[in-house]
């Protein structure tokens, strides 16, 4: 009375079946487990995670790109880049001084009056130039900025009243 009938045929298949099932389900939970571990950090071993090192070029992209820093990156990147976006002459006669992100505007500061005048024909070319570099939009004006005259103190070829450089008398 307590014999196990000999399993043949369907009955066989049938045990078979709910074995590979039950197998399944198990290895579907560790697989579950394992990801949860995973995604929460509970997990330490040979295989990478959130708490690995990452080389230093991949988490200063990764912080960028978290911080909404890309346009004020591309500019910077820029700004040490110069000389091959712009050519050989106007690097040496022109340098970026300033980004204002809100309007767009990037000032560059011209040694001469007469690169000044050169870099406002340009410009044009120059935004279309940097905007592809930088991605379309990222720069709308640039703004000129001449020669820095030195401020000129009072001494003996000084006109009382006298407004700086500008000015016909001494």
């Amino acid at each position: 009375m307590g014999e196990t009938p000999e399993l043949s045929g369907v009955d066989l298949a049938r045990v078979a079946l709910r074995a590979a099932k039950e197998q399944a389900r198990q290895r579907g939970e560790q697989v579950r487990e394992k990801r949860e571990a995973k995604r929460h950090g509970l997990r330490s071993g040979a295989r990478a995670d959130g708490r690995d090192p990452v080389p230093l070029g991949a988490a200063l992209n990764r912080l960028i790109t978290e911080r909404g820093w890309e346009a004020p990156a591309a500019v910077g990147g820029v700004m040490g880049r110069w000389p091959q976006i712009v050519g050989p002459d106007i690097a040496a006669h022109c340098v970026p001084k300033e980004y204002a992100e809100a309007e767009a505007v990037l000032t560059v500061q011209c040694d001469s009056t007469a690169w000044a005048t050169q870099l406002r024909l340009l410009a044009r070319q120059l935004v279309a130039r940097l905007n592809h570099e930088l991605g379309h939009g990222t720069v709308k004006v640039i703004k000129v900025l001449g020669p820095a005259a030195p401020q000129r103190g009072y001494g003996r070829l000084r006109a009382p009243g006298s407004k700086g450089p500008g000015d016909t008398w001494g």
